[in-house]
């Protein structure tokens, strides 16, 4: 055989590698609820509300018991998603105000690190990360983008207000605004499929990011009828737009299971946040609720399926985070899950492949303006500018009822002075607008940290 031979040998050996390598690759989807209660879905035990879809990737895939976001409001828990990172680090503390503001154009998203990696990449549903078209998701790393630039929107068209040009909780199409017919869950589960259902070699990244079931209170008269049973007329229509999110990722999991691909789709499930006090959702047996930071607003439902790699359900204690998701999902992908800036996110799959590893977070932290936290194994800590410290061990109180923080003060100032280091790496907040509504809304529930005077995160009436 001679050299030339040899090498067009060597190069049809490389040729089929790369090609195999990409078909092992697996297709991912990555599902956001909006403000969806921590107890509201079948496989959390909701006695009411029901979401068998849900139900079934939670039985045949990895259900996180003690998964976190890194916020207990939308923009920041989405931008420390979006970079598996503490967006803290780069100041975007609160919700986004009007623009100019946005998140740090110097970060790294997820959807640039999946399209470095040869992937297909859009974005379905809620932004939420900046209005400008610097911060347009096209520009920030998704090849398409059907959804809305800001936080909530009505999930009916309404000419009267969609069409004004300039309205950034209107449904776009890569820069376009465009009408919509039906109901908006629905239409986003479908142009989800659409996107899934497009040819192309590449494997895809897909960010479903559903606006339910954060207000406005909407739902299909069919969908609310079938939840009679629920007296409170709000929590009924709550649960309509939960079932009709379930439906929706029902028929989206059905088209990638029909393509022949369900086997090597990695799928992720979480909520952005916990349930709000204007949604009726629970957070049960949580206290606290969207806002703040006891469970109840940072504690999520979080499901990981994918069936090549792990095949059996199971369900996996340790303390993990949205920024997992991120150095997750690359190193899934065959890439270097490192960055420049570095990450406070881990990549999970060494920790699910053995569970006899170390654990994926000894510590997370939380903070807002005046309102910070702090978990160290099972202990948290919680602390409020003008009212002092709460601490507590969820492993025997997981509601947060007992503040141990008067009978160990030891343990309150080790936490302490750990949890002010960390405050020492971030950088200052972008802006404070977007937090002020947060001094009035939940500094009335801060009775919670005495211990004594609460009923699950709210104040008693």
């Amino acid at each position: 055989m001679n050299l030339s031979h040899i090498l067009i040998y060597l190069a049809i050996i490389l040729s089929s590698t790369s090609v195999a390598f990409a078909e092992d690759r697996p297709n991912i989807l990555l599902i956001l609820a909006d403000d969806l209660g921590y107890e509201d879905l079948g496989f959390q035990n909701s006695p009411e509300i029901q979401s068998p879809n849900l139900d079934r990737l939670a039985a045949n895939g990895i259900r996180f018991t003690d998964a976190h976001t890194t916020a207990s409001v939308c923009s920041p828990s989405r931008a420390g998603l979006m970079t598996g990172r503490y967006q803290q680090r780069f100041g975007h503390e609160a919700n986004v105000p009007p623009t100019p503001h946005g998140m740090d154009l110097n970060e790294i998203t997820l959807g640039q690190k999946m399209r470095q990696a040869g992937y297909r990449t859009g974005i379905i549903g809620k932004w939420h990360l900046g209005n400008l078209d610097s911060q347009y998701p096209t520009e920030r790393g998704f090849d398409y983008f059907y959804g809305l630039r800001e936080g909530s929107r009505s999930y009916f068209y309404n000419p009267k207000k969609d069409d004004k040009l300039g309205n950034h909780h209107g449904i776009e199409e890569n820069g376009k605004q465009v009408t919509f017919e039906g109901y908006l869950t629905d239409v986003l589960g479908d142009r989800a499929i659409h996107f899934i259902e497009k040819s192309s070699e590449k494997p895809f990244f897909l960010y479903l990011s559903f606006t339910a079931p954060h207000g406005p209170m909407h739902g299909k008269d069919e969908d609310i009828a079938r939840f009679a049973h629920i007296e409170n007329p709000k929590r009924r229509t709550y649960a309509s737009m939960v079932w009709a999110m379930d439906r929706a990722i029902g028929k989206v999991v059905n088209t990638i299971d029909a393509r022949g691909i369900a086997d090597n789709t990695l799928i992720w499930f979480l909520s952005d946040n916990g349930g709000a006090t204007g949604n009726a959702s629970s957070n049960l047996p949580l206290a606290g609720f969207k806002g703040i930071k006891f469970e109840g607003g940072i504690r999520v439902p979080f499901v990981m399926h994918w069936k090549n790699r792990f095949p059996q359900g199971r369900v996996f204690n340790s303390m993990v985070s949205a920024l997992d998701i991120l150095p997750t999902c690359v190193a899934a992908a065959g890439g270097d899950p490192s960055s420049e800036r570095p990450l406070d996110g881990v990549n999970l799959l060494p920790f699910l492949d053995s569970p006899q590893k170390t654990v994926p977070h000894e510590k997370l932290f939380w903070h807002k303006l005046w309102f910070s936290a702090m978990r160290e194994g099972p202990w948290k800590l919680i602390y409020v500018q003008d009212y002092g410290y709460a601490l507590y061990n969820l492993d025997n109180d997981l509601s947060e009822r007992h503040d141990l923080s008067k009978i160990m003060p030891e343990r309150v100032d080790k936490m302490t002075k750990s949890m002010n280091r960390w405050k020492e790496e971030l950088s200052e907040p972008q802006w404070k607008e977007g937090a002020q509504w947060f001094d009035t809304h939940s500094k009335n529930h801060i009775r919670i940290i005495n211990g004594d005077d609460y009923l699950i995160g709210y104040p008693k009436q």
